[in-house]
């Protein structure tokens, strides 16, 4: 398993090593003992899955406290442009965001600690979209920014007008009137 650091720390990318043979592939997803050595001590608590259809915009969301999630993400089948914000009071790259396309095929995952927005464009039909999380859910807790936030100006490599996105995230704040309660 090979652990990068991205631009903002904490945002961490796990390649896992695949063992591919005619029979298809097997990887470990996740240990708690190598991400523990990494320096990712986190109890995850709950798996969570989504199927989406391309174009789908998931985001942007987290939780605060007291039931703040640290998340690891991943594809199992299809395509996605993950993106992650920070929200850290504090932060030097407070505001800033990364990207990343997490697929079925390269198998990549993002490791997002709390403190973060997240989300997500679904670039292929039929995706599954795959995340561990170190809290339960709770709706009191929510919070989150508009998609496409002109602040941000965040792209997501879909167009607008294209984009399949609930009636609660297009009515999320905008960026420039966010208070982060991280």
């Amino acid at each position: 398993m090979k652990i990068t650091a991205t631009g903002i720390q904490g945002l961490l990318i796990i390649e896992p090593h695949v063992f591919n043979d005619g029979r298809g592939y097997f990887f470990e997803s996740y240990s708690k003992v190598k991400f523990a050595d990494a320096g990712i001590d986190i109890d995850f608590v709950q798996d969570n899955q989504s199927f989406s259809h391309k174009g789908a915009v998931r985001g942007l969301h987290a939780q605060f406290a007291p039931h703040a999630q640290a998340k690891l993400v991943r594809v199992i089948q299809g395509r996605v442009l993950d993106v992650v914000v920070d929200v850290r009071k504090g932060s030097p790259t407070y505001g800033k965001y990364e990207t990343i396309e997490l697929s079925g095929e390269n198998q990549l995952q993002f490791f997002i600690p709390a403190g973060f927005l997240h989300g997500f464009a679904t670039l292929e039909d039929n995706t599954i979209f795959a995340y561990k999380v170190n809290d339960y859910y709770s709706k009191e807790c929510e919070t989150g920014v508009r998609w496409n936030d002109p602040t941000l100006a965040i792209n997501w490599g879909i167009a607008e007008s294209d984009a399949l996105v609930s009636a609660k995230d297009e009515v999320l704040p905008l960026f420039k009137d966010y208070v982060s309660p991280f």
